[in-house]
């Protein structure tokens, strides 16, 4: 009896002993315990990521990959023709869409302004704009333009049946400006308005102050607009002497897209297009005449009853016919551009954005690539509350001084990915094609194609990312403007130092 009851003391002792080693080991889900079921859930949401299922990866790869566009490159082919005065016309045709777009631009702007006339590239391409209403009655047209410190663009956008309509009217506003006192008077309050309408933008001011300290006592370091001096002195006989100094038909190109056709519209611009000045002077002895030069340096004004601080940094970059300005907007790209608006810094590709989202050290950042003739800026401007300024001057610092040190593969696939596709986009506006053709062409004196374009894109690597860094951002001198509340915005040696690591 006593043998029997041992046996079954033992046996019930070794089964409780399995049932213990069963429960530890986790011999089935329901008995893990629950860090061991926190660490099955995380391998198996690697392995999920390690091996994902295909059909998700097609258009939403967490690797990027370099990828064959050629299928998205079908457009138009470019066709130039060369007056005998030096005029080009240029046209990309679609004669599928019911609409044409057609451009004016001149290779000239406010820096190409007499110093004690600047400005009045600007008064002169109000003045257009303002002759608008007497000049297109019986043409129904968008119009639009803009100056720039090297360019100044009318567009018009209307049906392609009324293209000669627009071609006539933009020959009459360049070729017969009413210069009357009144219509200039009128003009001139214009401008004066916009002048202070401009001031509420902090980024063109901090941008024009920005030009200002870094090409000082050049062309490039004057406003647009010019001093409100200069607005209240110009005359007609300074337009006048503008309009035969700069407009000259050399210098000039008439570009469309859309529902156009190029014998018809070389044609056109022939019979109206006959008023042009014929001045010889070209762009390229204007800037060598008065040539410019980037100096580091920095302005800062301090207002504490802004809100928020507002201020750029900003390299020498480069001129617009320059090799690696390719490398460098695919570097614009991989730092990117983000508003607090957006709500998506968190997930994108660009470090800087995600350590700004993250840290909620700024309201907006933005990354400029601005090309001009012989030069260039390359920088980041930004808007911060007061206590963020060090933080994010860190940031800002490290990740552009990180480009010369250390550059990932998959981050410059992914920014020339993004950068392809925002030109794809850009590409369907009518509008904006025909103004890119007459830029190319000042600036090239061809069309690149989009074929060509993407292939310099594609041929940037790591490699060319670090020499380009070390070759405009590495040790260099920097220029900054800032305005607002920015007492706690690190000093310029501070910048400057952060420039370069120093790396044993």
């Amino acid at each position: 009896m006593s043998s029997r009851l041992l046996n079954r003391r033992t046996r019930h002792h070794l089964l409780t002993i399995t049932r213990h080693h069963a429960t530890l080991t986790g011999t089935g889900t329901g008995s893990l315990m629950p860090y061991d079921r926190i660490s099955d859930s995380v391998k198996s949401k690697l392995s999920r990521l390690n091996n994902p299922d295909p059909r998700f990866l097609r258009r939403a790869s967490p690797q990027p990959t370099s990828s064959d566009e050629i299928h998205l490159l079908q457009f138009p082919d470019t066709k130039v023709t060369v007056l005998p005065n030096g005029l080009r016309v240029a046209s990309e045709s679609t004669l599928s869409s019911h609409t044409a777009s057609v451009s004016v631009i001149v290779d000239s702007g406010s820096r190409f302004d007499p110093d004690h006339l600047s400005g009045v590239a600007s008064f002169f391409h109000h003045l257009i704009l303002g002759s608008v209403p007497l000049h297109s009655a019986d043409v129904a047209a968008h119009l639009s333009g803009f100056v720039h410190r090297e360019t100044t663009t009318l567009s018009a956008r209307l049906l392609g049946d009324n293209l000669h309509q627009g071609i006539h009217l933009l020959a009459s506003l360049f070729q017969d400006l009413d210069l009357t006192h009144n219509i200039i008077s009128n003009i001139r309050h214009a401008i004066l308005e916009q002048k202070e309408q401009v001031k509420a933008d902090g980024e063109d001011v901090i941008l024009d102050h920005l030009h200002a300290t870094a090409f000082q006592y050049t062309p490039l370091g004057r406003t647009v607009y010019g001093p409100a001096n200069n607005i209240h002195s110009i005359t007609a006989q300074d337009i006048q002497n503008y309009i035969l100094s700069h407009c000259a038909a050399h210098r000039m190109v008439i570009s469309a897209s859309g529902a156009v056709k190029h014998e018809e519209l070389v044609e056109q611009v022939k019979k109206v297009f006959t008023k042009l000045s014929a001045n010889p002077t070209t762009t390229s002895q204007l800037i060598a005449s008065d040539p410019v030069n980037f100096t580091g340096s920095e302005v800062r004004i301090i207002d504490d009853d802004l809100p928020l601080a507002r201020f750029a940094v900003a390299f020498e970059g480069t001129s617009s016919k320059d090799p690696d300005s390719i490398a460098l907007l695919v570097m614009q790209t991989m730092l990117g551009s983000w508003s607090k608006i957006d709500g998506a810094g968190n997930h994108v590709g660009s470090q800087l954005v995600q350590r700004v989202a993250i840290n909620e050290i700024a309201e907006t950042i933005k990354t400029f690539n601005i090309n001009y003739k012989d030069t260039g800026l390359f920088g980041i401007y930004a808007v911060a509350k007061p206590d963020c300024l060090d933080d994010l001057s860190y940031g800002i610092m490290h990740e552009i001084s990180k480009l010369s040190y250390r550059v990932s593969k998959d981050d410059v696939i992914r920014a020339r990915n993004q950068l392809k596709s925002h030109l794809i986009l850009h590409s369907n506006e009518f509008g904006a094609v025909s103004e890119e053709i007459g830029r190319q062409l000042l600036s090239y004196g061809r069309r690149i194609p989009f074929a060509e374009l993407f292939a310099r894109i594609d041929a940037v690597d790591a490699s060319t990312v670090k020499r380009v860094a070390n070759r405009f951002l590495f040790d260099k001198d920097i220029a900054i403007a800032a305005m607002g509340p920015i007492k706690g915005l690190p000093d310029y040696n501070w910048f400057r130092r952060r420039t370069y690591w120093l790396r044993y």
